[in-house]
């Protein structure tokens, strides 16, 4: 193995998107990543599909898009929790590992023998991670939390959407699973503080992450706003609560997004845009001005950059220092120069359909590159190899386990 921590074993319980997210970030870092299925049905986000993987001969196999978005590089182990024998294979495993990562409902690990308080008397050293919707203590804490519920209760979809003034206007969900995504992104800054930790101390610890409260977290400038002001946020469509001009213009052909920072770069769109008078209008000659004005400046901004096409404003917004750009789909995305580029698309051998294509990693290391060791794991792709190499069973004590549905 290689990789910043290719010294490190997780093994993983969650399912659905925030811990394997943060789970795979590991893996890509280059920690050997046990991921731990149900037998014959695996982690959820196997079956929510279409899209499937599609075989080499182009048939749907039985690997959703979804779940390869969040495993690659890791070991699928299928084990049994309800069943005894497959708690005891766990404290096996964990006795092994330096994380441990679940996901499941408030008192569940506890209930199995698989607490942080039972799994630190066999290795101290562990570094325990429950991933929950609402954390482990509080008044909702024994919910279920799902993404769509928590950007909802956590304020972003109070914020996202058009205004009710305009046709359409309403509360919206974002496009991905911010949330899960979020806190899967947390949740791997958190593992890697206690591991730092345990280098110093020699000791494991315990780490509660909370869908709800990363949410609320990501609120960023906007949970200022408010507690600053004492006002509500309201939506804005896409347009920017403290920044004008920062939104969606349409062009002549089409739209574009018009991110003006500062008042110097202000002068050089009016200038380019042929109305310098706009800056030199004490209404609009600062941000603060603008932002107050907003209502009556960003009419007089739309009548201007709908005279050229998309293209015409970029090139010469773009060398001026003006930032801006177009709203590409997704495969436009893909086909930007920068984005090919920086390479964050990449192609990993699959058993199924030759390859299965994969989204890189953003981060870039001078001395310890991401390494993308493999594909998302078939089910129980590795099961017999981890169970006789890491547990120490023979093949008897497999087949046993395989006769009475353990694994």
């Amino acid at each position: 193995m290689s990789g910043a921590l290719s010294h490190i074993r997780v093994l993983d319980l969650s399912r659905v998107l925030a811990g394997p997210w943060a789970s795979q970030t590991l893996a890509d870092l280059g920690a050997e990543v046990i991921k731990i299925e149900r037998p014959g049905v695996g982690d959820d986000t196997r079956g929510w599909g279409p899209p499937y993987l599609k075989d080499e001969a182009g048939n749907d196999t039985k690997e959703a898009a979804y779940f390869l978005a969040a495993n690659r590089g890791k070991k699928s182990v299928t084990i049994n929790l309800s069943k005894p024998a497959g708690q005891a294979l766990i404290r096996r495993l964990a006795a092994e590992s330096d994380v441990f990562i679940e996901n499941y409902k408030v008192g569940d690990m506890a209930r199995y023998g698989l607490s942080y308080d039972d799994l630190k008397k066999i290795n101290p050293r562990l570094v325990y991670c429950s991933i929950t919707g609402f954390g482990q203590t509080g008044p909702l804490s024994h919910l279920a939390g799902y993404d769509f519920i928590i950007q909802g209760m956590g304020g972003l979809m109070s914020i996202t959407g058009e205004r009710d003034d305009l046709p359409g206007g309403g509360p919206q969900k974002l496009g991905v699973a911010f949330a899960d995504l979020m806190t899967g992104v947390y949740s791997t800054v958190a593992i890697l503080a206690a591991l730092a930790h345990r280098e110093k101390s020699g000791e494991g610890q315990y780490i509660d992450m909370a869908l709800l409260d990363v949410q609320v977290a990501t609120m960023a400038n906007m949970n200022m706003n408010y507690l600053v002001s004492g006002k509500i946020p309201k939506r804005q469509g896409n347009a920017h609560a403290n920044i004008v001009p920062y939104q969606v213009f349409k062009s002549r052909d089409g739209h574009l997004v018009l991110a003006v920072g500062n008042d110097g770069q202000f002068i050089k769109f009016c200038e380019i845009a042929g109305c310098p008078e706009f800056a030199k209008d004490e209404r609009f000659a600062t941000n603060a001005g603008r932002v107050r004005n907003r209502e009556t400046l960003v009419p007089m901004l739309q009548e201007v950059l709908q005279t050229r096409t998309t293209d015409e404003w970029i090139a010469p917004l773009e060398s001026a220092g003006v930032p801006c750009g177009p709203i590409n789909n997704i495969a436009q995305a893909f086909e930007n120069p920068q984005v090919k580029h920086r390479q964050m698309k990449v192609d990993l051998p699959h058993p199924l359909s030759g390859t299965v294509p994969s989204v890189a990693n953003p981060i870039r290391f001078s001395a310890t590159p991401i390494s993308y060791r493999s594909a998302p794991p078939l089910l129980g792709q590795h099961t017999h190899d981890v169970l006789t190499t890491l547990a120490g069973l023979s093949e008897a004590a497999i087949e046993d386990l395989k006769a009475n549905a353990v694994i």
